[in-house]
């Protein structure tokens, strides 16, 4: 097997990132802690970080290296869910179960090849975007950060737990919007930017970036992709959007269980699933792709089965993007072997109670719809093993108890009347 079929990606030949802050960024996986450049739009075009700054990250990966920065995919594909680099590699026609074969097929194989004789240089440009569009947010979610949510910071500043605000969203700039945009309408073979917020239907400048898209003509051969926070509706952005090629719609909600509301407060979980059939139903009529977004935590996690439930019942896509990174005293693995266990236990079985074939590929196209229910599974089984496999963090419980309790100070509510079940836990790390 070629030697670099464990590390190679295509994602720094197709794809780019933009921070809330501005800053530009390789990859839509990548924790920005680790981010190892620091080049920004308001002192580079995106064209001259993509094929000359990020040339280094490229030249490795051809020699068969490995980026620090890639751990995220590897830990993904070690519990057996689809990766971020499997899901770029796909993009270009390669498949990690027959990558020698799949590589040398792969319409960027010359690409790959011209970038190996010139120092990890190309004259590419980037077609698949991921967009932050700032912190503008109508939710405070525990497990969030202040540069992804407005309400957020506000909170975190009241209670000290952050001494100044996020940087200013660069889409509070026109001018850095209009510049931005008239790079994307020289773009060579631009297919898909997706926008993630804050919530991206409370942020002003979504109407703005995709009114200007239409205006230049982008529409037309351009898909489109937007993660929503399931409390808000908008026909004038609806409207918009339908005006796009194609529509990815990505549904974030971490378990259909109340506890959803003290994760992802204040929202309401009846209100959630109001708005999630809403979704649903309009993206079948018109077409649209929809995946539920989850990112399951040690309080959400023996209720991620709901979220299979109904994704199995309705054929609708669930794209976990990762394993939890931070805060670190929210993941799953810290919570007690035995519990661990029994969610492991009852997810496992009820992957067991389906009767579906798994296709021959390694790879799971988690876009074709014909391959949904198996992608579900898969994604189901990922935790499985993550659960029965991964670390032991139960050191963090005090960490947990610590921030929540601040939290709820200013909330006005406590985990117990969520979790009761972890009352006995709670109490023994100072709750």
């Amino acid at each position: 097997m070629n030697p670099i079929s464990k590390t190679f990606c295509a994602s720094p030949w197709i794809h780019m990132r933009v921070l809330s802050s501005g800053k530009l960024l390789y990859c839509r996986w990548l924790p920005d802690k680790n981010n190892q450049l620091t080049s920004n739009l308001y002192q580079t075009d995106f064209v001259t970080y993509f094929q000359k700054e990020m040339s280094s990250l490229r030249a490795t990966m051809l020699q068969g290296g490995s980026l620090e920065a890639c751990n995220q995919c590897f830990i993904m594909e070690k519990h057996g869910k689809v990766s971020g680099r499997e899901k770029q590699l796909l993009k270009v026609g390669i498949d990690t179960k027959n990558f020698e074969k799949t590589l040398r097929s792969s319409t960027f194989y010359d690409e790959f090849a011209k970038s190996a004789q010139n120092n990890g240089d190309t004259d590419l440009w980037p077609q698949d975007w991921q967009i932050d569009l700032g912190n503008h947010c109508n939710s405070a979610c525990i497990f969030c950060e202040p540069k992804s949510s407005s309400k957020l910071a506000t909170e975190f500043m009241k209670l000290g737990l952050i001494n100044k605000l996020p940087p200013r969203n660069w889409t509070d700039d026109p001018v850095a919007i209009e510049r931005f945009i008239e790079l994307l309408t020289k773009s060579k073979k631009l297919q898909y930017i997706h926008f993630i917020g804050g919530e991206t239907l409370v942020t002003p400048a979504f109407n703005r970036i995709l009114t200007q898209l239409v205006d230049k003509g982008l529409h037309k051969e351009t898909t489109i992709g937007f993660t929503t926070n399931l409390t808000i509706w908008d026909n004038n952005i609806i409207d918009l959007l339908k005006k796009f090629k194609s529509v990815n719609v990505g549904m974030s909600v971490e378990c259909l269980h109340p506890i959803n509301d003290y994760l992802r407060w204040p929202s309401n979980i009846e209100h959630v699933k109001d708005m999630l059939n809403k979704w649903v139903t309009l993206s079948k009529e018109i077409g649209w792709l929809i995946q539920i977004r989850t990112t399951p935590t040690v309080f959400s996690i023996a209720h991620l089965k709901t979220i299979y439930d109904y994704a199995y019942d309705n054929q609708v896509g669930v794209e976990s993007c990762n394993f939890l990174n931070n805060p670190d005293f929210m993941r799953m693995s810290i919570l007690p072997k035995d519990v661990r266990e029994s969610i492991a236990e009852d997810l496992d079985s009820w992957v067991k109670s389906k009767n579906v074939k798994s296709s021959d590929s390694n790879m799971v196209n988690v876009r074709d719809p014909n391959l949904t229910r198996e992608y579900i599974l898969r994604d189901a089984l990922s935790y499985v093993d993550y659960l029965r496999n991964g670390p032991d963090e139960t050191n963090r419980w005090p960490d947990l108890v610590n921030y929540i309790k601040k939290l709820e100070s200013s909330r006005k509510n406590t985990i117990l009347d969520y979790a009761p079940e972890y009352e006995h836990i709670l109490q023994s790390a100072g709750y």
